[in-house]
């Protein structure tokens, strides 16, 4: 890649805001380090989330050969949405990803887990920004969403609703701490307010009637900056991974909590675990999240997309999947 990668045509869109106001200081060092290898690159500061929206498009749209961007999950979950294949649909034997900008990452969130399940570099601008010319292109699959009424969506990592789609409702408001620590708080608020919700799951049509704390259906391992939620998840196998956690009380809770960032948490009597090409979860009165994203009320119906999106990673990382 090292010949061409010199010419390449890259767009880099960055979140001011992302890592504490760092976006912009990452952005820069990222951009001085392709340009001083040759690299043509368009550097892109979103003011507000609209705004960004309509720069990906069209960079995408203007046949960049990279779309780079500065940020957290929630950077990469805008990027997917300019990215991934328009309707959804894949012909047979041709990947989704034929034509398209390829997609790099510099991380500058809070939780970076697309990055983190990827193997790319979350300290250091310069190193991920290499990836740009020296990576390796690995084609990914995405979660696409659908709902009552509403366009579709597309998804890189975890889809969660429940006891977590509140945690995170709460912890997007706080300002404060950073990091694995803002959710950690916003769940022991959360936890006074605790109670059962009755799911209705369906798995490929196979029907599920349960009371759960959460569902998750993760593309991905990782939410929340290292929880290893779906630790049965790969993002390249044609399939989503389903982990429901049951109604547990308090306590319960707060004993099984901390084996999440293992992912041993799954071998708990209660929680139930499942594989399918389409999901579908329902319950009254809650919201879902996406890559740490609002994606609305439930139900909603998610669909694993093969060969959606292609991610320049490190090299040699194919069989990394579950990172």
């Amino acid at each position: 890649m090292s010949a061409t990668g010199a010419r390449r045509r890259v767009a880099m869109l960055v979140n001011p805001a992302a890592g504490g106001s760092r976006g912009t200081d990452l952005a820069a060092t990222a951009a001085r380090r392709l340009l001083a290898r040759g690299a043509e690159v368009e550097l892109i500061a979103a003011q507000d989330v609209g705004a960004a929206r309509d720069q990906a498009r069209r960079c995408v749209a203007d046949g960049v050969d990279v779309l780079a961007v500065v940020g957290g999950d929630g950077m990469v979950h805008l990027a997917l949405q300019a990215l991934a294949p328009a309707g959804g649909a894949v012909g047979p034997g041709t990947p989704a990803t034929a034509g398209a900008p390829a997609l790099a990452v510099v991380p500058a969130g809070t939780g970076n887990d697309f990055a983190r399940v990827l193997g790319i570099p979350r300290r250091d601008a310069e190193a991920a920004a290499d990836l740009v010319l020296d990576g390796e292109e690995r084609t990914l699959d995405l979660g696409r969403v659908t709902g009552d009424g509403t366009p579709p969506r597309w998804f890189g990592t975890v889809l969660t609703s429940g006891f977590d789609a509140l945690v995170t409702d709460r912890a997007n408001r706080m300002r404060r701490p950073r990091g694995r620590m803002r959710y950690n708080l916003a769940m022991v608020a959360e936890l006074g307010l605790l109670r059962p919700l009755p799911f209705v799951l369906d798995v490929d049509g196979a029907r599920h009637e349960l009371e759960a704390t959460l569902i998750a259906v993760g593309n991905t391992t990782t939410y929340g900056g290292g929880m290893r939620i779906c630790p049965h998840a790969a993002p390249d196998d044609g399939r989503l991974a389903v982990t429901v956690v049951p109604a547990v009380g308090r306590a319960e809770l707060l004993r099984v909590f901390p084996r999440v960032y293992r992912g041993t948490h799954v071998s708990h009597p209660g929680v139930r675990t499942f594989t399918g090409r389409r999901v579908r979860v329902e319950t009254a009165d809650m919201r879902a999240y996406a890559d740490g994203e609002p994606l609305g009320a439930l139900p909603l119906e998610a669909e694993a997309v093969s060969a959606a999106v292609g991610v320049l990673v490190p090299p040699h990382r194919r069989r990394a999947a579950r990172a």
